[in-house]
């Protein structure tokens, strides 16, 4: 191998212009969607990245690269959590340019990516990769086993939970292999079409809206005063109540303070974000959902979903994901499509998500050393 591991350069404030280099990150994590996943409307921009790269008071993000010269030939990003406890490192991104593959570049970004993370006291490392999907669906009209399509060999690797697979033979599951990883989860990604849906939406939601107690509170971008201190509480809960498999997610502790600084960063990231939440009678939070719409694109992130464990058994998932898609409808009625991930073993929320009509898109494997 003739590539140099280095940190990718930023700019000297998210809004100065970005370096070559960052500029080049941001066009290959592009190109890597678009032969993994067959779109790039997830792709993060440059200027969404410069923003997400800049000083984070709660989480560190740290880019890096392989070049050879001036070239970017792969490209790594390593995320931790700002707490003194915390021991966990999560590789979220890494790959290589198709035309370098095989020369080790991968492996020295993965051994650059572990020496980082040991350097700041986090010694279990966990990885991340996407993988095209195709489905079989069960004579219930659920989803049924969820393979990722493409295994020579026929053999397939499945999670410690759920029922979907991947093919032992899948370059990304050899690379996890031959490294020491074993796989700890399969979250499945699934894809809504919402264009001209949004009748049915409201109808729906009409006859849930007055089921009980419960009421259901929505904002665009910045949460009520009133409800800061609480939805903090579940946004803590979510790190860690949400299915893990074999995972080590640890807990994120959250405030007032840090939920602001999230719909801050966000609004800089030229996101909007819409919160749809549900209200206990005591006035606390009972439960959230969000939706992000990127800057000019027709796509959607269906980011976190919780209902909290006492209030569970009143429907409450389902009320929040309609009242969301009224409030994107009003926010913005061009957008065509939601994604959403979910845990393979998370039954409930994809039994929701196969109710309003989501559709298999792809998987992500989650790795971790034993």
């Amino acid at each position: 191998m003739d590539a140099e591991v280095r940190p990718i350069r930023l700019p000297a404030t998210p809004r100065a212009p970005a370096p070559p280099e960052l500029d080049a990150y941001a066009a290959l994590i592009r190109r890597l969607d678009l032969e993994r996943l067959g779109t790039d409307e997830l792709a993060r921009p440059v200027g969404e990245l410069a923003v997400e790269f800049a000083d984070d008071p709660y989480r560190v993000h740290t880019p890096f690269g392989a070049f050879d010269g001036d070239d970017l030939v792969g490209i790594a990003e390593l995320v931790w959590e700002r707490d003194d406890d915390a021991r966990t490192a999560y590789l979220e991104l890494l790959g290589v340019v198709p035309d370098r593959r095989r020369e080790r570049i991968g492996s020295t970004l993965l051994t650059c990516a572990e020496r980082i993370a040991a350097e700041a006291g986090r010694t279990t490392l966990v990885l991340a990769a996407d993988h095209a999907a195709g489905t079989a669906t069960g004579n219930d009209g659920r989803a049924g086993t969820l393979t990722a399509p493409g295994g020579a060999s026929g053999a397939v690797l499945r999670a410690p939970q759920g029922d979907a697979t991947i093919p032992v033979d899948d370059p990304a599951a050899q690379f996890a292999l031959a490294h020491g990883f074993a796989l700890g989860q399969l979250d499945r990604v699934s894809v809504l079409d919402v264009a001209g849906r949004d009748e049915e939406f409201a109808s729906r939601l009409e006859g849930l809206a007055a089921s009980d107690a419960y009421r259901v509170r929505a904002w665009v971008d910045r949460a009520p005063d009133e409800l800061l201190d609480s939805l903090a509480v579940a946004h803590e809960r979510m790190s860690v109540d949400a299915p893990s498999g074999a995972i080590a997610y640890e807990l994120e502790h959250w405030d007032a303070e840090r939920v602001r600084d999230e719909e801050r960063r966000a609004l800089e990231k030229g996101r909007t974000t819409l919160t749809a939440a549900a209200i206990a009678p005591d006035g606390g939070v009972a439960g959230f959902t969000v939706l992000s719409l990127p800057a000019g694109s027709v796509a959607v992130e269906q980011w976190d979903t919780i209902v909290l464990a006492a209030h569970r058994g009143h429907r409450l998932g389902m009320r929040l994901k309609l009242e969301n898609l009224r409030l994107l409808h009003e926010a913005d009625a061009s957008r065509e499509r939601i994604y959403t991930w979910n845990a393979d073993e998370n039954e409930h929320m994809l039994a929701i998500n196969l109710d309003l009509g989501f559709r298999p898109f792809a998987l992500e494997s989650v790795w971790q050393r034993p």
